[in-house]
């Protein structure tokens, strides 16, 4: 084991923030077996939005480029957490170098540069993952062991959507967010998250149908200020158009089982709102990522009599929770940031060393997100056709 890990966060915005207090807090989780953890850098080209990261959650320096990171020798760790067409150029310069890196999903803008990560990264001596963050919220690894256990049973039907509504407004400025191909929009920010999680609750896809991918909002204001994240900013009246999607929509066969799917970015109210409904052969079970501390299950007693959904508090007896939070009792409560925190644990512990059967669930490998990238290729390729299967 390393006497320390040297960690750094390339990219200063909204989930780069995330993941610089997620390394934080991870050697705090569970008990003490991680070497030291060195916060070292926060990387961002907008030198004042990396340097109050980095102040705000005690790192040691700020960079404006990638390439420093990738040489400096105290750093050992690092996560790309930038716009999606930089991700190949970046992780292929921190790899030769000996970096681990966690990259944000989805992998890359591109199937094409996806796969050449893949490739990488087999190649590379250190190790790359890619962040499913939602695999680590509490309520959904639970729903996963009902349904692997037997307890829900097979999965029938899968009903899911994911709407946020940074989008909906028409003076929202333009952004990277806003360019790129047909499914570089909505699809790939949010859809990639429901994608992942439909496949490890129900298992793989085997085909999509019924692609729709709709621009409702045809040109973007550019800003006048840097913009991080979703923000809002004054914005100038030159306008550029948006290349791809505000909405999108398909069905999906599993295994066993079928899927509907639906995304937004302009879902007025709906600010972060993932939901899905799970029904099995036994029971059903629903996820609300606005109540992320609770689950609703359904569990069929045979009778009929007094059949319907409960409410389920994930405690300690649940995935993740005992020993992973500073107050690990019933009904404290959870968020999203809390998943950002396992899933930085787990990958320092992988890079640790530390044995698979003695630490948390692995990251997802960068092949696990090409298979993600061709999910979110075959719902586009179906929307290009007029809603036409795509086998997988």
């Amino acid at each position: 084991m390393a006497e320390s890990l040297g960690v750094a966060v390339i990219g200063a915005g909204m989930a780069g923030k995330a993941h610089a207090a997620a390394y934080r807090t991870a050697s705090a989780l569970y008990s003490p077996v991680l070497p030291p953890v060195r916060l070292v850098s926060i990387g961002d080209v907008n030198a004042e939005f990396g340097s109050l990261a980095a102040r705000r959650f005690g790192y040691e320096r700020h960079d404006t480029s990638w390439q420093a990171i990738a040489e400096a020798d105290d750093i050992d760790v690092v996560s790309v957490v930038i716009a999606n067409s930089l991700h190949r150029e970046v992780v292929e310069g921190l790899l030769p170098a000996g970096k681990h890196v966690l990259c944000e999903k989805p992998l890359s803008d591109s199937l094409e540069d996806a796969r050449a990560m893949a490739e990488a990264a087999r190649n590379a001596s250190s190790i790359a993952r890619i962040g499913f963050t939602f695999r680590r919220t509490p309520g959904i690894a639970y729903i996963r062991d009902l349904i692997r256990t037997g307890v829900l049973g097979k999965v029938l039907h899968f009903s899911g959507r994911y709407w946020t509504d940074y989008g909906f407004s028409p003076s929202a400025p333009m952004s990277w967010r806003y360019k790129g191909g047909p499914g570089s929009g909505a699809l790939a920010d949010v859809g990639s998250h429901l994608t992942y999680v439909s496949e490890f609750l129900c298992g793989d896809i085997k085909s999509i149908s019924g692609g729709r991918l709709s621009t409702v909002i045809n040109k973007r204001p550019l800003p006048l200020a840097a913009v991080m994240g979703h923000d809002h900013v004054a914005v100038s009246d030159t306008f550029e158009a948006v290349e791809n999607d505000d909405y999108a929509a398909f069905n999906a066969a599993f295994e066993s089982g079928a899927g509907s799917f639906e995304v937004s970015r302009v879902a007025a109210g709906h600010a972060n709102s993932l939901n899905f409904e799970v029904f099995c052969e036994n029971g059903a079970a629903k996820f609300d990522q606005r109540r992320p501390s609770e689950i609703q299950l359904f569990l069929n007693d045979g009778s009929g009599n007094e059949n319907g959904y409960r409410q389920v508090h994930p405690g300690p007896g649940h995935p993740y929770i005992a020993g992973g939070l500073a107050m690990d009792a019933p009904e404290v409560g959870f968020g999203q940031n809390d998943a950002f925190g396992y899933q930085a644990r787990a990958f320092l512990e992988e890079v640790a060393g530390l044995p698979e059967a003695e630490s948390l669930p692995r990251c997802a490998t960068f092949d696990e997100g090409v298979r993600n990238m061709e999910l979110l290729g075959a719902v586009t390729e179906s929307a290009l056709n007029n809603g036409k299967m795509v086998t997988l």
